[in-house]
């Protein structure tokens, strides 16, 4: 007689295996897109002459998308299932990579916002596929571990990423600088477009990898997952008939709109807060990679340990407890030891995402589908929060300039105080991690 066990281990192990590679792919591939935003603020604050809360844009341009494409891709999704919805997100992804070429030739910012929304609107079909996939793959208490190792792949990614386009998008962007302020109307013309070309290259390149992997996701062997059903309700108890009957599920949804608009500000701001406080671009330009490899050793440690040495919800409240910390350091420091404490973020930002996700959708069942679109809805916090940053910059500084600081001094002072920012979103964070992501569910 065949042992049953044996059986399904033996055939379960390679099942799962090979998804999760397939999505960990995924989680790179979008990790190196959404990255590269880190270097393309100061590059395009340069060539279209913006100031800080009109660069952050780029941003905003990413992660407005998925506000606007979250409920169609969970539509798409139960039309076409999750394989040909990736296999189209990176499509998606590959058109928008191409709008970045006519956007160079005119030197235009809408037009290269309009770029990074439609790779936007690429990744949300690719997030709201994979991330509940990933999650219901498996066990939803060991959740958090597997999307830790997407976290892992997804900013190791963002670290290369960053790197390849901070040296190529900010090459002798200091000389440049410089030279704007003494050249002719003409001459700055000729030298911005001349920067402007230097997208064109690595776009066309990036397209053309997304369109080869769009190709071969549609070959993948990934199988069909379902969340657990929701559990029969006893006599005299009411069915769940609403998305609107999770209040747990919107309060998750908060959470992760703070939590993105964190973990932006502290991937994207980093390279242009180095440049604020004084520091050459060719030293800024690896900041964000200290962010992200901070978020690696993270994940690392968190696919360790959870679930078996501490839970989801427990590994939430210290990384919002160090987030509120690490906030108070940043804000009250200076220098390379603040931009430190930007990095250290990453220590604090790391398992917010891993946690949110399991701790969100646990109870959904049949609403989970729509429960993850929400919360790639979320993501639009990257829209949000980051401008209000900026936004906070530019008004400081010219406060400070009104009272007689030097625009070096004070573009330094007030890039440092607009990360007071950050401290009421770990607040938001701390509490869901407490009790928010238990209100309305039965306790066992």
């Amino acid at each position: 007689m065949v042992d049953k066990n044996t059986t399904n281990s033996s055939q379960t192990k390679p099942t799962t295996l090979v998804p999760i590679l397939i999505i960990a792919s995924l989680f790179f591939i979008f990790g190196f897109v959404t990255w590269i935003n880190g270097a393309l603020i100061p590059f395009m604050k340069t060539i279209n002459e913006l100031t800080s809360a009109q660069s952050l844009l780029v941003a905003s341009a990413s992660y407005i998308s998925f506000v606007v494409m979250a409920l169609p891709a969970s539509y798409i999704l139960t039309k076409i299932g999750y394989k040909r919805g990736m296999s189209l997100g990176l499509f998606i992804m590959g058109f928008g990579a191409l709008i970045f070429i006519p956007a160079a030739e005119a030197r235009t910012y809408w037009m290269f916002l309009t770029g990074i929304f439609i790779q936007g609107a690429g990744m949300t079909l690719l997030q709201t596929a994979s991330n509940p996939y990933i999650t219901i793959l498996g066990p939803i208490e060991s959740a958090a571990k597997r999307i830790s190792i997407m976290g892992i792949c997804n900013k190791i990614a963002g670290a290369l990423g960053s790197l390849i386009f901070g040296s190529i998008l900010l090459s002798g962007i200091d000389e440049i600088q410089e030279k704007l302020a003494v050249v002719s109307v003409s001459e700055k013309n000729t030298l911005l477009n001349n920067m402007a070309d230097s997208v064109v290259v690595p776009y066309i390149s990036m397209a053309v990898v997304l369109f080869i992997l769009g190709l071969l996701i549609l070959k993948a062997p990934l199988p069909n997952v379902e969340a657990t059903p929701i559990e029969e309700t006893k006599e005299g108890e009411t069915a769940k008939t609403s998305i609107f009957q999770f209040p747990h599920l919107w309060l998750g949804v908060l959470t992760l709109f703070m939590y993105v608009g964190v973990e932006v500000i502290a991937g994207d701001t980093i390279i242009a807060y180095g440049i604020a406080l004084g520091f050459p671009a060719d030293d800024a330009k690896f900041f964000t990679t200290f962010t992200l490899l901070a978020m690696v050793a993270t994940y690392a440690l968190g696919a360790f340990l959870i679930p078996k040495y501490i839970t989801q919800a427990l590994a939430l409240k210290v990384s919002a407890v160090l987030g509120i910390i690490l906030s108070f350091c940043i804000v009250f420091s200076s220098g390379f030891t603040s931009v430190l404490f930007v990095a250290g973020l990453g220590i604090a930002n790391a398992l917010v995402w891993p946690a949110v996700w399991p701790l969100t959708l646990n109870g959904l069942g049949k609403f989970t589908k729509t429960g993850a679109a929400l919360l790639v809805m979320a993501i639009s916090g990257g829209a949000v929060i980051p401008p209000l940053y900026g936004k906070f910059v530019d008004g400081t500084k010219a406060d400070l300039i009104a009272q007689g600081i030097s625009e070096v001094n004070a573009t330094a002072a007030a890039s440092t105080k607009g990360y007071w920012i950050l401290l009421p979103c770990y607040i938001i964070i701390l509490y869901y991690a407490i009790s928010g992501h238990k209100v309305g569910l039965k306790k066992s």
